[in-house]
């Protein structure tokens, strides 16, 4: 027998119903149920783990709507508070753009950075302690005991989980996960890595793996290149994001200007 398209089996259904779970229970415990709906995606951005674009999509009788996208690459690989805190981060950008006075382009001014903090997350532009809390490239961390986790608690021991994972993150990736401040966070659910506490889902994920492409294409149909002969790979600062070197992979450079770490691109 055929499956049905509407079953809630479906990866696509589930995979939006647990995504707008997650975010109509921060709307409500973060920010007073105060934040309109908008549109949630996943889009793989390089170097970017989620982004917020105000008014990005729009209906025939021309009503607006926010989104807010997520990378799926990091999911398996980074503990699920993180995927939560990238989804609360965004989340705090379009509080500010319906409440409040967003800073230029991708900048995260002070009111952002406020507003961070009062709910749980410490913005930060490495991710740890001592980062910037201001800038045009922002992490953050969760706050001990700070409203963002207390809501992690509420919605993780409702047995919320994401279903559906990327089987081919980068080598970069898993790095960062390992890096999170979230494994630091004792006694809670969702501070380890999906693949560290599922056999299965470990054996399906292949970091650095290769992606079958058969169906990529352009615009005008032809395929992209994906092979990259060069034994030299791009740099950037992780922190101010305003410098970027070649080098062979896997060295390590911190930036004079920032401290900050670079990461490959």
């Amino acid at each position: 027998m055929q499956r049905s398209v509407t079953s809630p089996t479906a990866p696509t259904e589930k995979t939006y119903s647990e995504l707008q779970l997650a975010y109509s229970h921060f709307n409500d415990h973060l920010f007073e149920g105060q934040l309109p709906h908008c549109l949630i995606t996943l889009q793989r951005e390089k170097r970017t783990v989620g982004y917020f674009s105000a008014a990005r999509f729009a209906t025939l009788d021309g009503r607006t709507t926010d989104e807010i996208a997520l990378n799926p690459s990091y999911f398996a690989v980074v503990p699920i508070i993180e995927t939560l805190q990238t989804l609360v981060h965004e989340m705090a950008h379009l509080w500010q753009e319906h409440f409040g006075k967003p800073g230029r382009g991708r900048y995260h001014n002070e009111e952002w950075a406020s507003k961070m903090e009062s709910i749980g997350l410490m913005p930060s532009s490495t991710g740890q302690p001592g980062g910037m809390r201001t800038g045009d490239r922002m992490a953050d961390y969760a706050i001990q005991n700070g409203l963002f986790l207390q809501a992690c608690d509420a919605l993780l021991t409702q047995h919320f989980q994401l279903s559906w994972y990327d089987r081919f993150p980068s080598e970069e990736h898993v790095r960062l996960g390992a890096q999170s401040m979230a494994t630091q966070i004792d006694a809670r659910h969702g501070t380890t890595v999906p693949i560290a506490t599922n056999v299965a889902l470990a054996n399906a994920v292949h970091p650095g793996g290769s992606v079958r492409s058969a169906s990529l294409a352009t615009a005008d149909g032809e395929r992209p290149s994906m092979v990259n002969k060069s034994n030299r790979i791009k740099y950037t600062c992780s922190g101010c994001a305003k410098f970027s070197v070649w080098g062979k992979p896997e060295i390590e450079l911190i930036c004079g200007k920032c401290k900050s770490e670079f990461v490959p691109v």
